[in-house]
């Protein structure tokens, strides 16, 4: 990466995060989803762990695994998705197209803004399970930080898809970006192996790369191992999911190039 090509995605992170230094509702926002869903989840978690309250059960550990992991793929994705809707929505997409920034430079720093969004939303998740609940996400071991990243990867391979579709069908698609990981969650197997999953529907869940990160923690966390089988198909998966949805994004930005619809696609 050249010097000027690291200030060019510079200056759209930039952007970005002067929206989040002037509106703390934003910065909110980005938080109370996944702080919801860890309150939600932890009470049904001490529920289900019995009358002896043992919230630090496998169990319990698995289920808020699986919430807290889930959340890196969903706020990856969106994060990376809704950075692209604020060019679109602020009708700058037609601008920074003038200027000298690149296809993949706009990728690069939607994909930053997706990290930065990532942690903000879910580490006060992961905080408050530790407090409130005694699970620390972290026991997985080093190999969590192999979780995140191909999680991550996952949610930018959905979110150049759903970007692509806008850039093809306009508003029309906006509302890909905040549903489409929620149609993928029930083959992902986040709460519960793949096994569980009908025999037909099983081949399918495993093309996912989320399916075999959850297979590993749940691995990690009942039997103390590293599915490194699972890992490695997560990445290659992800590789191959990646290159399809830039394959597709390219495709689709060069078309609304050509048809003039980098100007008017919020319209």
């Amino acid at each position: 990466m050249t010097g000027s090509a690291a200030r060019r995605i510079w200056g759209l992170m930039y952007r970005h995060l002067a929206l989040y230094r002037r509106s703390w509702p934003r910065v909110l926002e980005l938080m109370y989803w996944p702080v919801l869903q860890m309150v939600v989840w932890g009470f049904i978690t001490a529920y289900l762990a019995g009358v002896q309250g043992n919230t630090a059960s496998v169990a319990a550990g698995v289920l808020l695994g699986g919430v807290l992991l889930w959340e890196v793929t969903l706020r990856s994705q969106m994060g990376f998705a809704i950075s692209f809707l604020e060019e679109v929505w602020s009708r700058n997409l037609g601008h920074l197209f003038v200027s000298p920034l690149r296809p993949w430079e706009l990728v690069a720093g939607l994909a930053a803004m997706s990290v930065l969004r990532t942690v903000a939303a879910v580490l006060p998740a992961m905080v408050l399970a530790f407090f409130l609940y005694g699970f620390g996400v972290w026991t997985l071991g080093p190999v969590l930080v192999l979780f995140v990243a191909a999680l991550m990867a996952m949610g930018w391979a959905v979110a150049l898809a759903v970007t692509a579709l806008i850039l093809r069908h306009g508003a029309g698609a906006e509302a890909l970006a905040w549903g489409v990981m929620f149609g993928i969650a029930p083959f992902a197997a986040v709460f519960y192996p793949v096994a569980i999953l009908p025999g037909w529907l099983q081949p399918v869940a495993l093309t996912i790369p989320a399916a075999h990160v959850f297979e590993g923690m749940r691995a990690a966390l009942t039997h103390g191992v590293t599915a490194w089988d699972h890992l490695a198909w997560a990445f290659v998966l992800d590789i191959v999911w990646l290159a399809v949805a830039a394959w597709i994004f390219l495709a689709q930005f060069h078309q609304a190039r050509v048809r003039g619809a980098l100007l008017n696609i919020g319209e």
